[in-house]
């Protein structure tokens, strides 16, 4: 770590970065659940087709049918291409704001642990902006494509796959994609772990980070696993507003490192009397006179019992 005066003025920009950047982290929990809300609302209500419509055609003796049972599916999903481009567009700004927090959360980690693992920064910054970019144009492509479907001739099985999953127009979104998520995810966790090492997240909060790095991994699996993404966002926000219930962890106003103690070790710091330093020194006060007396009692004097009684027998007989 570097030394006072290099980490004064350290903690002096951390506080200025957590100020700006606690209104956008707060709003990017909030943006980035209701993204997931309004996609997962309008993808819910595409028609579905049971298996009896998907093997109608077949049972009808028909093995390409001119209209495929899924047309329908398509034609509503290019209807509704706007509220999905738009979703999308609020996730992108929800992982802009999520960069920005773990690129503070980064360098104030790695100031105060210089073995914080340096390529989580790069890969961040470099998932989180493919990952914005390519969701949105991931949704216009297919917007383009289902209108094609929907103003087009043709509606056979083939080309609602080509609509929806296999134009050559995909390939880049899917592996570019693939990337940029493992490449935040892998930011995102080491960040995290490393910012609660240090003392800046409590522990909690360093291990739902993780969490949230692979929930984000997974963010077209539905709206309820983008709740934990957002909580964290959320939480973030009020931590650098300073809004923390127990007050801000201490690390940050430290300038180094301020680990928070194991469970183990706070659980014999409670059960350890007070005062009792290493817990070798007596106990003093009420507590001493609580204790029984330990002094042991005067030995008598070998034989003077067995002498007592041979004059009493002696006396008797007499």
């Amino acid at each position: 770590m570097a030394s006072g005066g290099d980490g004064s003025a350290q903690v002096t920009r951390e506080s200025e970065r957590r100020s700006r950047l606690a209104v956008p982290a707060f709003a990017g929990g909030v943006l980035y659940l209701l993204s997931a809300i309004i996609i997962q609302a309008t993808v819910s209500g595409a028609p579905t087709v049971g298996l009896l419509q998907g093997l109608s055609p077949a049972l009808k003796g028909i093995a390409n049918p001119a209209e495929s049972p899924r047309a329908s599916e398509v034609k509503f999903i290019s209807h509704r291409a706007f509220p999905l481009i738009a979703g999308s567009v609020l996730a992108a700004l929800a992982i802009a704001a999520l960069v920005l927090s773990l690129l503070l959360l980064f360098d104030a980690a790695r100031f105060r642990r210089p073995e914080t693992w340096p390529a989580a920064r790069p890969l961040a910054l470099a998932g989180g902006i493919c990952l914005a970019v390519l969701s949105i144009g991931n949704q216009i492509a297919k917007a383009i494509e289902t209108h094609r479907f929907a103003v087009g001739h043709d509606f056979t099985n083939h080309a609602v796959d080509h609509a929806l999953t296999k134009s050559s127009v995909y390939l880049p979104f899917d592996y570019l994609g693939l990337l940029a998520g493992i490449a935040l995810a892998a930011g995102t966790i080491v960040i995290a772990l490393n910012a609660m090492r240090v003392g800046l997240l409590p522990r909690w909060m360093g291990y739902l980070g993780m969490f949230t790095g692979i929930l984000i991994f997974f963010a077209r699996e539905g709206a309820f696993l983008q709740i934990v993404p957002a909580f964290w966002m959320v939480s973030l926000g009020i931590l650098f507003a300073g809004r923390w219930p127990n007050g801000e962890p201490p690390a940050w106003a430290a300038g180094e490192a301020r680990p928070w103690p194991s469970q183990a070790r706070g659980a014999r710091a409670r059960a350890r009397p007070a005062g009792s330093g290493d817990g070798t020194q007596p106990a003093t006060g009420a507590a001493a006179s609580e204790q029984p007396d330990a002094t042991p009692a005067p030995a008598k004097p070998p034989g003077v019992s067995s002498a007592r009684k041979r004059r009493r027998k002696r006396g008797a007989r007499r």
